[in-house]
């Protein structure tokens, strides 16, 4: 019965606020109320007080730095360019220009340009079974092993039931997300644990509205997600929001569903992306009667990451192919080589592959056919010369995973700009517009949505016609 009278409160307080209309699409993240507590949450909410003072303050025996340096309350607890541009211009000597990760340590005149893209620099380790080689093959490994990718800061809204974190999902938990972060970025050392579990506490506090806050609250009561209420149907939508929430639930919501809004609720979708590789890193096809050549899919059950194309857009705006709001700084170039096991003596893969280009050019994106008229392309389904970010895979030296990264919750995502792991993407309508033309069209499952004429002159057909893209990108600011 508690659990029924939360509920009953919740909807409730949702309604009396007027969150069921237009009021909470520009709310600021939020903490959990006190209102009707029982002593066990009262201790918890005094814990996430106490949490969230560690958070702003800089712990000692650091370089300055706190979590909300990178994490900013008031900008949806996450680090936006505007606040980058702001701060350097209110003052350069702030702990976040710190040139660990907010330039390249080794630029003679640091330019942070990359951090005011919203992007810091991190150092990872590479797995054993793994080398970085150059285009002819040769390994290239730097001494210790490690190398570095440039990602955006993520916001810790909805962390309560967004885990694993990071765009990788190396960090299991928030109390070792919080000592890693530390580590990596404060250049702190051991945090007591105590300390690290009240920042913990308070980032389970932080919802990016009171919609999310409903869900975590009943996931927190043990509730099954099947079993709650969707939080979303009372929303006030007006007849192009409607139609949006139509164009969601086909084309987004197979990977980014349930009431978290980043759950996988079609396998089939999910694994239609995942491909068996040749020894050279190329996808093995095989002839359909029809003489038509499928990829070969492999199957991954226990995955909740995905290689959508993410990475392989900001290659593309490396190449100057397409305009990307993170196109004009530098990303780093890598080939890596997988091999069975951490010996490093009988390789597996090389990641991504030579192009095979149809015309012979390098940047030409269009790819040569084999023999059986396949064409000859790695994981990104396109010609590649090098990955600016090998994604999961770093993490769990599984070649499938290349290019993977983790799916969002798409709650509260309008407040959340720029967008993908490395913010190549400005605005919500450009997100939509590479979806329609680059990465729903290549998902089968999804492939019975009508062709449409491209909306940009000399672009692919697309999945969506501009009408559904401007309903999807309304919803999506409601969500």
């Amino acid at each position: 019965m508690a659990g029924h009278r939360l509920i009953a409160s919740t909807l409730g307080a949702f309604a009396l606020a007027g969150l069921a209309g237009c009021t909470d699409t520009t709310a600021p993240v939020e903490d959990s109320p006190t209102l009707g507590a029982s002593q066990a949450e009262l201790a918890s909410l005094a814990q996430a007080s106490a949490g969230k003072k560690h958070f702003q303050e800089a712990l000692p025996g650091t370089n300055g730095r706190s979590c909300a340096t990178c994490h900013v309350l008031s900008d949806n607890a996450a680090l936006t360019p505007a606040h980058v541009e702001a701060l350097w211009a209110r003052n350069p000597m702030d702990p976040l220009f710190h040139r660990i990760d907010a330039d390249d340590p080794n630029a003679p005149v640091p330019t942070y340009e990359h951090l005011k893209k919203g992007l810091v620099r991190l150092v990872l380790p590479l797995p054993a079974n793994m080398d970085v080689i150059d285009v002819q093959g040769n390994v290239i490994t730097a001494p210790d092993r490690k190398v570095s990718v440039w990602r955006a800061v993520p916001s810790i809204a909805d962390t309560a039931f967004s885990g694993p974190f990071q765009s990788d999902g190396r960090e299991p938990d928030l109390i070792t997300q919080a000592q890693s972060a530390v580590t990596s970025h404060s250049q702190g050392g051991t945090v007591a644990r105590p300390v690290l579990e009240r920042i913990a506490a308070f980032e389970r506090t932080v919802f990016s509205s009171p919609r999310s806050r409903f869900v975590a609250e009943l996931l927190e009561r043990g509730w099954p997600l099947s079993a709650i209420p969707d939080p979303d149907a009372l929303l006030l939508l007006d007849a192009s929001e409607r139609r949006g929430r139509d164009v969601y639930n086909l084309a987004c919501e197979a990977c980014h569903g349930d009431r978290t809004r980043n759950r996988i609720v079609n396998r089939a979708t999910h694994d239609a992306l995942f491909y068996a590789l040749k020894p050279d890193g190329n996808i093995q096809y095989t002839v359909t009667p029809e003489g038509r050549p499928e990829p070969v899919r492999v199957p991954r059950p226990h995955s909740e990451f995905l290689n959508t194309g993410y990475a392989y857009m900001t290659y593309l705006g490396q190449r100057g192919v397409v305009p990307l709001y993170n196109t004009s700084v530098d990303f780093p170039q890598y080939r890596f080589r997988f091999y069975t096991d951490g010996t490093r003596q009988h390789a597996v893969t090389d990641l991504p592959p030579i192009p095979v280009t149809a015309s012979g050019d390098p940047d030409d994106i269009n790819p040569a056919l084999d023999e059986n008229g396949a064409p000859i392309v790695g994981p990104a389904l396109a010609a590649q010369w090098y990955s600016t970010d090998p994604g999961r895979a770093l993490i769990t030296g599984d070649p499938a995973e290349f290019e993977a990264f983790d799916i969002p919750s798409l709650r509260g995502i309008a407040r959340t700009a720029p967008y993908f792991h490395d913010n190549s993407h400005a605005t919500l309508a450009e997100v939509v517009d590479t979806y329609s033309r680059f990465i729903l069209p290549g998902i089968p499952s999804v492939g019975a949505l009508p062709v449409h004429p491209p909306e940009f002159p000399g672009g692919p057909p697309e999945s969506l016609s501009p009408a559904q893209k401007q309903d999807l990108v309304r919803f999506l600011q409601r969500l």
